[in-house]
């Protein structure tokens, strides 16, 4: 084995207390940017002020039960279907993929929940407007198809759960419909 020059040896060992010496910088670092107390007490007083909004969402586990039942009800009638369950604003809170269910069911589950969740309607209803307003389709991220059933709280839209594979519209909703109604029990 060959032995480092000095040289070298001065070089590694600067190497090593640099990192060191950067790393206890950085915790020291992190810890000096924990809220402060005043901060807290800022958002107190937002809040009060009304600048801040609060809104209400599925927990992941309401929205696996809620999935869960729609695979049930579905597979009661031996059908093969993808569900999704999306929150406001259409971000997957979950998505299952039943047994043989076809490719296209999990992003089409997808869209259906979250065109029912942003027109706070089933998507079945929402199939009927396409005949006043065909430019609804266009909208990225939509899918106007029976399958859609949108989640409330208090009147207010909060998810959507989405189904597709069935072969019609109708079979699609009325599993989506048990999703939503596992979420009351």
């Amino acid at each position: 084995m060959r032995k480092l020059s000095v040289r070298a040896r001065a070089l590694t060992a600067s190497a090593v207390l640099a990192a060191v010496g950067a790393g206890t910088f950085g915790a020291v670092s992190a810890n000096a940017s924990a809220p402060a107390a005043e901060s807290i007490a800022a958002v107190k007083a937002d809040a009060s002020n009304r600048n801040l909004q609060q809104s209400t969402h599925l927990t992941v586990a309401a929205a696996t039960k809620a999935a869960e039942a729609v695979l049930d009800a579905a597979k009661k009638e031996n059908q093969r279907v993808s569900v999704a369950v999306v929150d406001r604003n259409g971000n997957t809170i979950v998505s299952l993929r039943g047994d043989g269910a076809g490719p296209q069911s999990p992003e089409s589950a997808a869209k259906k929940g979250y065109t029912a969740v942003a027109w706070n309607a089933p998507t079945s209803e929402l199939v009927k407007r396409l005949a006043q307003a065909p430019n609804l389709k266009d909208i990225p991220g939509t899918l106007f198809l029976g399958g859609g059933a949108p989640v409330q709280a208090k009147g207010a839209p909060i998810a959507g759960i989405g189904v597709a594979g069935a072969p019609s519209g109708d079979l699609d909703e009325k599993f989506a419909q048990a999703g939503v109604a596992a979420l009351g029990r």
